[in-house]
């Protein structure tokens, strides 16, 4: 090895070694009162968790949703931070492989507010989100669209991807809590995957070729 290089790796070990005793030091000196409160604040966060669950679950989180209607898109959408709404149209296969995937993420990520709609009961919409292609899932947060995924180009380009595949790509565009490795898409090292991830760096949201701005959601 490089002396040099092997320099540089033992004075990061040994900073690294003072973090750690220093983190035990501080454990070591706490008292009765230090560890009370530190048991306070994990229930109190505990405790609102559980109040934000219901909040989510009494607003339709954690199921997949279908929505007749414009209004009720905008109603539904208002109501949650975070909401992700499927275009479909009933002629198109692959919008069946995006439900399969979505139902089951919908269940397992109940931060978000799961959604789909007819594009053609909601010619308005899709004109005003210039959506064209189906299936096309429009990303929502705090009431702006912020991200699209188009078809499954995002998702390796192929029908059988897998759902931890459409998982990582809504991780990218930040709309669940993503617990796995954005760095590392779950299928394949393809360079176009790669480019979203390199998008995701510099724009911090993934534009999806639409609007220059994010788009208010508003009924007017």
């Amino acid at each position: 090895m490089n002396p040099a290089l092997q320099d540089q790796l033992l004075k990061a070990t040994e900073i690294i070694e003072q973090q750690v005793d220093a983190e035990i030091e501080k454990i070591d000196h706490l008292d009765q009162d230090d560890l009370e409160s530190i048991r306070r604040r994990r229930l109190d966060a505990m405790k609102k968790h559980e109040e934000q669950k219901k909040t989510w679950l009494a607003n339709g989180h954690g199921v997949y949703t279908e929505v007749p209607g414009e209004k009720e898109f905008f109603t539904e959408c208002k109501k949650s931070t975070k909401a992700l709404c499927h275009f479909y149209r009933d002629s198109t296969f692959r919008c069946k492989i995006i439900d399969k995937h979505l139902s089951i993420l919908a269940a397992k990520h109940i931060e978000t507010r799961f959604l789909k709609i007819n594009a053609e009961k909601a010619p308005f919409l899709a004109e005003r989100l210039r959506i064209k292609t189906m299936p096309t899932i429009a990303i929502v947060k705090e009431g702006k669209t912020t991200d699209y995924i188009v078809g499954f180009q995002d998702l390796g380009g192929r029908d059988d991807f897998p759902t931890e595949m459409l998982e990582w790509r809504l991780g990218c565009a930040d709309v669940i809590n993503y617990s796995g490795n954005l760095q590392d898409p779950p299928v394949g090292e393809d360079g176009k995957l790669k480019n979203i991830l390199k998008q995701k760096r510099q724009n911090k949201t993934i534009k999806g070729g639409y609007d220059d701005d994010d788009s208010d959601l508003d009924e007017d």
